[in-house]
């Protein structure tokens, strides 16, 4: 019996065997797939502690790092570094990253946040099949979303906030039929949204901001589980979007909005934030909004709403913050937003509310404004029809009084010229000259003024034309504080919006002395010229005349506005995140450099002794980096003797026919401290900073790749090849040497630092050849730099030594 009982169990125990080695070697290879994915991740600090002998299913959890099991396998994976962490090395492949990843086939939530992660994401994540929440955010993932993922039926969270994903948003999105949050901030995905988006009838989140999106946004009325819908900083317009009413948060604002509010919102009682600022919203402000019971912040500033306020208007108690703003409300501010409270903040500026608190405008401006905004189309046509008919009754008047009041007016018409020259007033008139786009023919017969420029291109923006005032004022709304930029020597700056949409800034400059057309206009039709891909460009200008002597009064100079703030704001001010990479740095430092070589040989006489500051540089919507403030050729002063042009920091500086010796090296070394501190990524607040920091940098040329990297600024220390870096400090510390004649040319300027971003394009290329290995995305698009252009200039060509004058295709 014992025997038997012997037999039976060995042959239990033979059945049984290999499912409990099945089951380990299971559990060994999640293991070993997760140290992989250590050595792929470079072996971040945050994984530190992994190795060999590691329990993972009993790890203790932290914020940067979670293993979550189930009956002994990886369910979750919680990994998130620091903010906006460096690239991963050259040899990071992602295709092999994520084949290791979905041998992990029962991960359920997979979260993967600022690890440096870069190239595109490769459809075969889709063979996680079981998984609910995806979060790769804060990385430098680009291409479009993977179709594959059509096929994740179980997802119901997903969030790529934070990268380079770019093209439009699919219709298969709709097939994710669970899916609850979608959430797509800070890319670069564009076009209008698919109508089948409303067919997500799950979706709780929908966050889209800070994108390209553009058109009218979907109905989402079926959308009834949808609580938060933000769709900020897009192009979407014009008519507001139709919602359901369970909305918590809703966040329209820097849109093209520009309709009236539906009176649907007022039935919205759990919204707790709303956001419509900055669109063109227009008609009555919906009072009954400061009521609703849940609403906590509300900010309306920056549209055209209209209507009068009044003082027994009812609030909800729980409302912390309103910005009313910038509209066009009159009437008193309601009792309930009269708060000393610390509790809750109150803006209301710029309206024409009944108060003398945060600078109201006079009634008449909101009245005059509100009935340009506010007119609907068919009542406009009726007006016009009746305004037509009144019209010709007019003109049949006023012919026949110009025939019997004619020769009267002439008379007295005469004897007012002859009191006007005994007796001058500075009465101003505007004339609108007709200033040709090119030179003048007394220009154009001195060969001085002829150069390359009169062969660029338009570089897009439109042909340089003369304003009328009236314009100007529209676009200004009449030279508003609102609109105001800033003041200098060089006159006050103000922000605009011309009848075709397009932004400007506006520089008012008010002529110190008297000065005639004749005297003026050589140096408007200079400006004109000074176009470039590098430089903020001017787009006309308008004068202003004194009546009694046809002088000019006062000259209105129209640039392209840059809307992505300073180089500075991107290095060393870290605002929202944002932060260059190393090859956007190299391609900023290049667009500065190609702009001040034109400003020295672009165009004759050249442009030197600029006063360039890392806060005159500007980026675009591409980040691409243009000069904005230079030396102009513009006389405030002194006109028919030296010229003297004024810079941004209102230095001035002559601007004679031959340039004198050395003087474009006081650009080379302003250069040379810009820089500074775009490798350092700090702040120079000092002026002897620059040259202990030079010193500094001097000797790590000299030491060893480590000592070069522990100066660079940390957050691209780890993504820039060593020769790339090298070159980069070489050429920084030659352009501040103390002698002029020691620093180098703007052109060997411009040829190291191509020399540094080919170096860097070839070691980042290098990845492409191994297999599976994505493009890096310093060569996406979103970044400003253009290797066509750099290729185009022939530069790299040229061998040390060689002769680098500029030719006509090396300054476009």
């Amino acid at each position: 019996m014992a025997k038997m009982f012997h037999q039976s169990l060995l042959l239990a125990l033979f059945i049984i065997f290999p499912f409990i080695n099945y089951s380990e070697q299971l559990h060994s290879s999640q293991a070993q797939a997760l140290l992989r994915i250590q050595r792929l991740l470079n072996f971040p600090f945050i994984l530190s502690s992994w190795n060999n002998n590691t329990d993972f299913c009993n790890t203790e959890p932290n914020p940067s790092l979670t293993v979550v099991c189930y009956e002994e396998t990886i369910t979750q994976l919680h990994i998130i570094g620091n903010k906006r962490a460096p690239l991963l090395p050259r040899n990071f492949s992602l295709d092999s990253f994520v084949t290791t990843l979905v041998k992990l086939p029962d991960l359920k939530v997979l979260t993967l946040v600022s690890i440096g992660l870069w190239g595109t994401l490769p459809g075969k994540i889709a063979r996680l099949s079981s998984i609910e929440i995806l979060n790769v955010s804060s990385n430098f993932l680009d291409g479009t979303i993977p179709q594959e993922f059509s096929s994740l039926t179980s997802l119901q969270t997903l969030i790529l906030d934070d990268n380079m994903f770019c093209g439009q948003l699919p219709d298969w999105l709709s097939s994710l039929s669970v899916l609850t949050v979608l959430s797509l901030k800070k890319n670069l995905f564009n076009g209008s949204l698919p109508s089948t988006l409303s067919n997500l009838e799950n979706l709780r989140v929908l966050a889209l901001s800070h994108n390209e999106f553009y058109g009218a946004v979907p109905d989402f009325k079926h959308l009834t589980n949808l609580q938060v819908l933000d769709l900020e900083d897009n192009a979407f317009g014009p008519q507001f979007p139709q919602l359901g009413s369970k909305l918590v948060t809703l966040i329209l604002s820097k849109n093209r909005f520009r309709s009236g509010i539906p009176v649907e919102v007022s039935s919205y009682y759990q919204l707790r934030l709303l956001d419509i600022s900055f669109n063109t919203f227009v008609g009555p402000f919906p009072t009954s909004i400061l009521a609703l019971p849940s609403i906590t912040y509300l900010n309306a500033a920056g549209n055209r709403f209209t209507g009068m306020l009044f003082e027994n208007l009812s609030c909800s108690p729980g409302l912390e913050f309103v910005d009313l703003s910038s509209n066009l409300l009159t009437g008193r501010l309601p009792s309930c937003l009269l708060t000393d409270s610390n509790e809750r903040v109150v803006l209301y500026a710029r309206n024409c509310l009944a108060t003398g608190k945060q600078n109201q405008h006079p009634f008449s401006f909101c009245h005059n404004e509100a009935l340009a905004a506010g007119i609907p189309p068919h009542q406009l046509k009726q007006r016009e029809a009746s305004k037509a008919v009144i019209a010709l009754g007019i003109i049949g008047g006023i012919i026949g009084g110009i025939a019997l009041l004619g020769p009267i007016f002439l008379i007295v018409r005469r004897i007012n010229a002859k009191r006007a020259t005994k007796f001058k007033k500075p009465l101003t008139r505007l004339i609108e000259e007709n200033a040709s786009a090119g030179y003048s023919s007394n220009i154009l017969s001195d060969a001085r003024y002829i150069s390359q420029t009169m062969k660029l291109g338009a570089l897009g923006l439109p042909a340089y034309r003369t304003f009328s005032l009236e314009e100007l004022e529209v676009a200004t709304k009449n030279f508003d504080t609102s609109a105001f930029m800033g003041e200098g020597s060089h006159g006050e700056m103000y922000r605009g919006r011309l009848k075709d949409g397009t932004i400007v800034a506006v520089r008012c400059l008010k002529m110190k002395k008297s000065h005639s057309t004749e005297n003026v206009m050589p140096h408007i039709e200079l400006i004109s010229k000074l176009r470039h891909r590098h430089l903020v460009s001017a787009l006309g200008h308008c004068f202003e005349y004194y009546l009694d002597d046809s002088s000019v009064s006062r000259i209105f100079l129209v640039f392209e506005y840059v809307p992505n703030g300073t180089l500075r704001s991107w290095i060393s001010e870290r605002h929202s995140q944002r932060c260059l990479t190393w090859m956007q740095r190299v391609a900023a430092a290049i667009g500065v450099a190609k702009g001040i070589q034109f400003l020295h040989t672009g165009i004759v006489p050249g442009v030197y002794s600029n006063n360039l500051k890392i806060t005159d540089i500007l980026l675009d919507q591409n980040l691409v980096a243009k000069i904005s403030s230079y030396n102009l050729p513009l006389l405030a002063e002194n006109v028919g003797k030296v010229g003297r042009g004024i810079s941004s920091s209102g230095s001035k500086e002559p601007i004679v026919n031959a340039r004198v010796k050395d003087e474009d090296k006081n650009d080379v070394y302003d250069f040379g401290v810009i820089l500074l501190e775009i490798i350092l990524g700090r702040r120079l607040k000092l002026s002897n900073e620059v040259t202990i920091l030079n010193d500094r940098l001097q000797a790590c040329i000299a030491a060893d790749e480590a000592a070069r990297r522990s100066m660079v600024d940390p957050a691209v220390h780890k993504a820039c090849l060593d020769k790339s870096l090298r070159t980069m400090m070489e050429i920084c510390v030659r352009c501040l040497r103390k002698d002029p004649a020691d620093r180098p040319s703007i052109e060997d300027v411009l040829w190291n630092l191509q020399y540094a971003a080919q170096v860097q394009d070839a070691w980042c290329g290098e990845s492409q050849s191994g297999e599976g290995s994505p493009v890096l995305p310093s060569l996406s698009q979103k970044l400003a730099f253009q290797w066509q252009d750099i290729q185009r200039d022939g530069s790299f060509k040229r061998e040390r030594g060689h002769d680098t004058s500029t030719s006509e295709e090396s300054v476009r």
